[in-house]
């Protein structure tokens, strides 16, 4: 998939020095970081839903957790 984007000029600046100090192409560094930021999103969505439930639930694991009355 090819995809445009639109950067300022002190971000085209950043990522072009960037991309050369690290000996990799525009595309390579833009695609890597696309990556990361779409892996993080993913990981802080399911942390997130994690927590929502377990803080949902939070009276219901209290109970189970005492046992039988």
């Amino acid at each position: 998939m090819k995809v445009t984007i639109e950067l300022s000029e002190e971000r085209a600046t950043t990522l072009r020095e960037t991309a050369r100090r690290i000996g990799v192409t525009l595309e390579e560094l833009a695609s890597a970081a696309l990556s990361d930021a779409l892996d993080h999103s993913k990981e802080d969505f399911l942390e997130a839903a994690k927590k929502y439930v377990l803080e949902k639930n939070e009276e219901l694991y209290r109970r189970l957790a005492q046992g039988p009355r």
